[in-house]
């Protein structure tokens, strides 16, 4: 029999609503999970979209939320490697079957077999406690900051995986087009990775924050003549923007074997001239977030070069206050929750 298990939680009712206190009931813990107790959860554009259905995939009551960083509270039968009172965190993917050949490959994110995201029907981190595949919840290292370390669970593995697919190294050139939350933590990553890095943006009232995140160079991203003048320069541009661009004029840019990796979400299709990337044997990616293993290295990585995003801290009980800063585009640079309901 299912033991009532109340979980407090901010939860939006129907789309472009505004977010309102709401119980469930989460039953049994299932062998394969994890119950966290929610510390601190970082609010994401994702969080957003989701809330207002933009993809068409939310399921009502949205409670949002997956940069989550807390303490294990339960443990399933099933769990290997965890403890209770461990401090953990928690992205965008809950759980995943762990049988299919992507999962088999350690290529979970990729999971056909049974994946969940962390925020579509299913119960994210805008609450007290959230549930997870015990795979998927991360170990924090002792030396990263719980109040700051959430937003690498989502956006800063979304920039790190990348930097493994294609083998980054520190003699590598890599542009960063769109300096807001992944972008800073782009730039943050690459910085300590060892690379020359360019950022591209329409805000040249960054240039001196930027600078001092590690960028070597500021460009004006819309400026055409601009462009030109880093022709040819770079093996990897990531795109963090979800606006369309001169794609053209960027993929002049790369290298020979240089690559575009997109990973702001931009609706209207790339105009990509073939001729292009056959003459400078040159790609187009793109990438989600990353493995367990991805993310496991990169909170490894952040904590032994001391690298943090930039945040602004509110209270949980504010979050409708959060989503109306994160809206007016000032953010500086990712807006992190603090849990407040004892």
């Amino acid at each position: 029999m299912s033991q009532k298990n109340t979980i407090r939680a901010y939860a939006a009712m129907q789309p472009g609503a505004a977010l309102v206190p709401y119980e469930f009931d989460a039953g049994d813990l299932q062998p394969h999970q994890v119950e966290v107790k929610v510390e601190y959860c970082g609010l994401c554009h994702s969080d957003v979209s989701v809330l207002n259905n933009d993809w068409g995939s939310s399921v009502y009551p949205v409670v949002a939320g997956h940069e989550i960083i807390g303490t294990i509270i339960g443990l399933g039968s099933e769990a290997r490697g965890l403890q209770l009172g461990q401090r953990v965190g928690i992205g965008w993917t809950a759980e995943s079957c762990q049988h299919c050949d992507y999962c088999i490959a350690g290529d979970q994110v990729m999971c056909n077999g049974g994946s969940k995201a962390t925020i579509v029907d299913h119960a994210g981190g805008f609450a007290e406690k959230v549930r997870a595949d015990w795979q998927w919840a991360i170990p924090l290292p002792d030396d990263l900051d719980p109040q700051s370390a959430g937003p690498l669970l989502c956006g800063g593995i979304t920039v790190f995986d990348p930097l493994l697919k294609h083998q980054i190294q520190s003699v590598h050139h890599v542009g960063v087009i769109g300096i807001g939350g992944l972008g800073h933590m782009a730039i943050k990553l690459l910085k300590a990775w060892g690379c020359e890095i360019t950022a591209f943006t329409s805000s040249l009232d960054k240039t001196p924050e930027l600078i001092e995140m590690g960028a070597d160079h500021v460009v004006n991203s819309r400026d055409s003549a601009a462009l030109k003048n880093q022709y040819g320069k770079f093996d990897l541009l990531l795109s963090t923007v979800n606006v369309s661009l001169d794609w053209k004029s960027y993929l002049h840019t790369l290298a020979p074997h240089g690559t575009v990796h997109m990973l702001g979400l931009t609706l209207e299709p790339m105009q990509v001239p073939v001729g292009t990337l056959i003459g400078g044997n040159k790609s187009v990616t793109g990438s989600p977030t990353g493995s367990p293993a991805a993310l496991r290295q990169l909170l490894k990585f952040a904590a032994r070069k001391n690298i943090a995003p930039q945040i602004e801290l509110f209270p949980m009980s504010q979050i409708n206050e959060a989503i109306e800063r994160l809206h007016s585009g000032q953010v500086r640079y990712r807006v992190v929750l603090k849990a407040d309901f004892d």
